[in-house]
């Protein structure tokens, strides 16, 4: 399948070349579908209008977006009328993978298994075994397994393969975050605790919309519930998991997968879970940063 990018770039002959604007109406189209998902799940409607405004610059535009991305990157997209960084940081991505991975995360789709095709190399099968094995659902979990060993464990992966994953990775994480940890840029673990337990209890209550998720939910039944919620300057979407480990294990109603960005395009995501053994047993904690999540518990 062509990406977007070569789509964009298509020239159309009308007597007179034109340049070919079908990548900026998929992507406008792409920003749509994210402002009436957001609308019908009660996100904020200043990040509702955002999404349209920025479908309509991209409407508008007479020029292929993509060159301008590829003349002077995210910077040149930030110029544009009603596209900030974070719009531009998306733009670029369906340029880059040919999807949207906030729009995967509104529709209840958002996989682990999808995520890691993104990475140049890894293919559906591959990545159906990087789950797998490692039980990793993000690309910063599967850089520390990049990193320490555990990838060489994934049958099909030996240590060539492994390396081209590590730098592929190395890459696509470095455009992401700037070269910084995550943990460096991540709300506080208070806070990301404190959207766990509003999402939970919203959802016990009833008092979330749901959608229906087309993974693992054969009846098309909308069971997921979902909150957009706003704290410090960061924006949060919370679902619960809705992987193929958490429905192996039991999970689907205790794993809770919070989404973050702010209005620097600093984004990332983070898994809570209710601890079932050690000195954190019974107490929800923040995979990955379990020891501030007790510091956060105990003070």
């Amino acid at each position: 399948m062509k990406s977007l990018r070569s789509e964009g770039r298509r020239k159309e002959r009308t007597g007179r070349d034109r340049v070919d604007t079908a990548f900026n109406r998929k992507a406008a189209a792409a920003f749509r579908e994210c402002a009436a998902l957001l609308r019908q799940q009660k996100a904020n409607p200043f990040r509702v209008n955002a999404y349209l405004h920025a479908a309509q610059t991209l409407e508008s535009l007479d020029v292929d977006v993509t060159q301008l991305l590829d003349s002077k990157g995210i910077d040149g997209l930030v110029t544009l009328p009603a596209i900030g960084r974070g719009l531009a940081s998306s733009i670029e991505e369906i340029a880059r993978t040919g999807r949207l991975s906030l729009l995967d995360q509104l529709r209840g789709e958002s996989a682990p298994e999808a995520l890691f095709t993104t990475i140049p190399g890894v293919g559906p099968e591959l990545a159906r075994r990087i789950s797998e094995t490692l039980h990793v659902e993000t690309l910063e979990a599967l850089e520390l397994a990049a990193h320490d060993g555990s990838l060489e464990r994934v049958p099909g992966i030996g240590p060539r393969r492994a390396e081209a994953i590590r730098s592929c990775l190395a890459t696509v994480l470095a455009n992401r975050r700037g070269r910084r940890r995550l943990h460096d840029l991540a709300p506080a673990a208070a806070t990301l605790l404190d959207v766990d337990r509003e999402y939970r209890q919203r959802a016990a209550a009833d008092r979330l919309p749901k959608i229906a998720p087309r993974r693992f939910n054969p009846e098309g039944r909308a069971w997921l519930p979902i909150l957009h919620t706003d704290r410090d300057g960061w924006h949060f979407t919370a679902l619960y998991s809705n992987t193929a480990r958490a429905h192996d294990l039991g999970r689907t109603g205790d794993w809770v997968v919070i989404y973050f960005y702010d209005g620097d395009h600093r984004e990332g995501q983070c898994t809570v879970v209710t601890e079932t053994h050690g000195p954190s047993k019974g107490e929800r904690v923040i995979r990955g940063r379990e020891a501030e999540s007790r510091r956060v518990r105990r003070s």
